[in-house]
């Protein structure tokens, strides 16, 4: 064999690892800002998470947006000078802040207009905060994820939000993490510092980054089934107490999987979001990626092999289901 043919041969092999390679993204989304169970938490302890959990993204530095539920700046009616500063920490590293709802109200449950109220309720500190900035409010998050019960009424809030120059944020890694997050939580606040809970404590945060991962692995193989490339992936967790001690521990091994973080925006180019929110008429909150396999009208064993939060976890969250 001569030089030209070794160089050819050479040329052809990484030509198709390269069209091989897959192209891995993700978006990180946060929900209940500006803090999950806030009211659970003495002033100074939130301050103190709070500030652990800034210091987690800024060490972990990837982009983020943020989504506010309102009556959480409140005390008895009163909007929290203290509490409006977090959503400020936040704007200040750099980070978007969205709509979750004033009162993390569930669509399906309550029906279009009530909905509607209370969305707009919870623009009243986002908006002005923004326009501080010369912003304005552009994304928003359904609460559990439930967008309408009907065609219909995802028609009227498709409309709704427009009006009022709202994108919805959509998320494709669906999970558990708010289980875990509980369970956490519980341990901390409800037992006594000792060898024994940071036991427990670190049994969790060992036992959490890998199961996020595994999600993530589940809906990249989702995607590949079912689109057929590696779609720019929507990742939903919370602003929570786990997060404020794993969030770049868990970036770092996202990254060590071959994802790239990317902005919200650039996650939802991809052509598949044009899809929305079809496929699923019902009570509770898929993944995008499972509504649009229902649109198709996928077996149900094409939704097989979904990782678990394990028993154990949920006895710690004190919760039955995730």
């Amino acid at each position: 064999m001569n030089y030209r043919s070794c160089v050819w041969i050479l040329l052809a092999v990484c030509g198709i690892a390269q069209a091989a390679e897959v192209d891995r993204r993700i978006a990180v989304t946060i929900d209940d800002l500006p803090w999950a169970r806030l009211d659970e938490i003495r002033p100074p302890d939130l301050q103190a998470r709070h500030q652990a959990l800034m210091a987690q993204l800024r060490q972990a530095d990837v982009p983020v947006v943020g989504f506010v539920n309102e009556n959480k700046l409140e005390v008895d009616g009163t909007v929290q000078p203290a509490r409006v500063q977090m959503l400020r920490d936040w704007l200040d590293a750099g980070y978007a802040l969205g709509n979750h709802t004033y009162s993390h109200m569930d669509l399906n449950a309550e029906g279009v207009q009530a909905f509607q109220r209370d969305f707009l309720r919870g623009e009243q500190v986002l908006r002005p905060l923004l326009a501080e900035r010369g912003l304005t409010p552009t994304w928003m998050r359904h609460p559990y994820l439930r967008v309408g019960r009907t065609a219909e009424d995802r028609r009227q809030m498709d409309v709704f939000f427009s009006e009022h120059g709202y994108r919805v944020a959509p998320v494709t890694v669906d999970n558990g993490e708010w289980v875990w997050a509980f369970a956490y939580a519980n341990v901390i606040n409800e037992q006594p510092d000792s060898p024994a809970r940071e036991a427990t404590l670190r049994q969790l945060r060992r036992g959490y980054v890998p199961y996020m991962l595994n999600k993530l692995d589940y809906y990249e193989a989702q995607s590949q089934s079912l689109l057929g490339y590696a779609l720019p992936q929507v990742w939903l967790m919370h602003a929570n107490e786990l997060n404020a001690a794993t969030f770049a521990e868990l970036v770092a091994a996202t990254k060590r999987r071959g994802y790239r973080f990317i902005s919200l925006e650039e996650a939802v180019r991809d052509p598949a979001y044009a899809h929305g929110a079809e496929g699923y008429d019902g009570r509770y909150g898929p993944s995008w990626l499972h509504r649009w396999a229902m649109a198709e009208k996928k077996p149900k064993e094409f939704y097989a092999g979904e990782p678990e939060v394990p028993a154990w976890v949920k006895v710690l969250a004190k919760v039955d289901y995730e």
